[in-house]
C-alpha cells in the first residue's frame, strides 16, 4: 500500500471528509482492520483564503509548496490538494515536488466520461467557475462546461466562504442552489460538478435529479485506487474483538 499525502485545511471541514472517506473506502476494499496509510499537512485556512481572495497566487504557492515538501519528507508516495480552487497553482506546486500529483479535475472528468455525459455544469468558488484552470482540464476529455451567471457566481462564493467553510448550512442557500441548478439544467446541463469540496455539505441528491459529481468523494476514492495499484485485497479477513 502506498502512502497518500494530503494538503488539508482548505477548509478543515472538507479535509475531515477526505480523511473519513479515504479510510472507510480502504476498509471497504481490503476488509478487516485496514485503513489507509496517509500523511496530512494542514495549512492555516485564513492565510490561504486571504491570498486567494486578493488573487495573490504567488503567496498561495508560498504556503502550499512547503506543505507539499513536508509530505515528501514524511514519506508520501503521491499527493493531493484537498480543495478545488488551489488547483489554479497546481502546476507550480507539482513542478517543485518529486512525487506524483493527483489532479482533482482529471478525476472528475474521468468519472463524467465514464457516466457517458458530455455537458455538465460546474459549481464552485468564483475562481474555479470563471478562470480556465479547471474547465480546460474538463474540455480535454471532450466535456462541455456550463457555469452560472455573474450574480450567481458571486453569491455561490459568499455561501462557500461565509457559510460552508464555517460548517453552516442555511436553508435559504439551499433554495438558491436549487434555483441555480434548475436554470443550468434548462440550458442543457446533464450533470452537476460540485467543484468545491464544501458543496456536498449543501447540495445532495435531494437538491436535484441530475447526477452529482462530488469531487471530494471522487478525489478521495481515486486516492485509494492509486494507493492500491499494486495491492490485492486479502482473500479472507478475520475480525477480532
Amino acid at each position: 500500500m502506498q502512502t497518500i499525502g494530503l494538503i488539508g485545511g482548505m477548509s478543515w471541514e472538507s479535509s475531515a471528509e477526505y480523511y473519513r472517506i479515504i479510510n472507510q473506502e480502504m476498509k471497504r476494499r481490503l476488509g478487516g482492520h485496514h485503513n489507509a496509510k496517509s500523511v496530512m499537512v494542514t495549512v492555516d485556512f485564513a492565510e490561504a483564503v486571504d491570498a486567494a481572495t486578493h488573487e495573490r497566487w504567488d503567496d498561495l504557492a508560498a504556503i502550499l509548496k512547503p506543505a507539499a515538501q513536508q509530505l515528501v519528507n514524511a514519506g508520501a508516495d503521491f499527493f493531493l490538494l484537498c480543495a478545488n480552487t488551489p488547483h489554479k497553482i497546481a502546476a507550480a506546486i507539482e513542478s517543485a515536488i518529486p512525487i506524483p500529483f493527483l489532479h482533482i479535475a482529471d478525476v472528475a472528468a474521468a468519472n463524467i466520461r465514464h457516466s457517458g455525459l458530455s455537458k455538465v455544469a460546474l459549481l464552485g468558488t468564483r475562481f474555479t467557475m470563471e478562470e480556465d484552470f479547471y474547465p480546460s482540464r474538463l474540455t480535454r476529455f471532450g466535456i462541455d462546461v456550463l457555469t452560472p451567471g455573474r450574480e450567481e457566481r458571486i453569491e455561490l462564493q459568499r455561501i462557500i466562504i461565509d457559510e460552508l467553510c464555517h460548517g453552516k448550512i442555511v436553508e435559504e442557500s439551499e433554495c438558491f442552489c436549487e434555483e441555480v441548478i434548475s436554470t443550468l439544467e434548462q440550458k442543457g446541463a446533464q450533470g452537476i460538478i460540485l467543484g468545491c469540496t464544501e458543496l456536498p455539505m449543501l447540495i445532495t441528491s435531494a437538491t436535484t435529479v441530475l447526477p452529482l459529481f462530488d469531487t471530494t468523494r471522487l478525489h478521495a476514492e481515486a486516492a485509494v485506487t492509486r494507493a492500491l495499484e499494486k495491492v490485492k485485497p486479502e482473500s479472507a479477513s478475520v475480525s477480532v474483538g
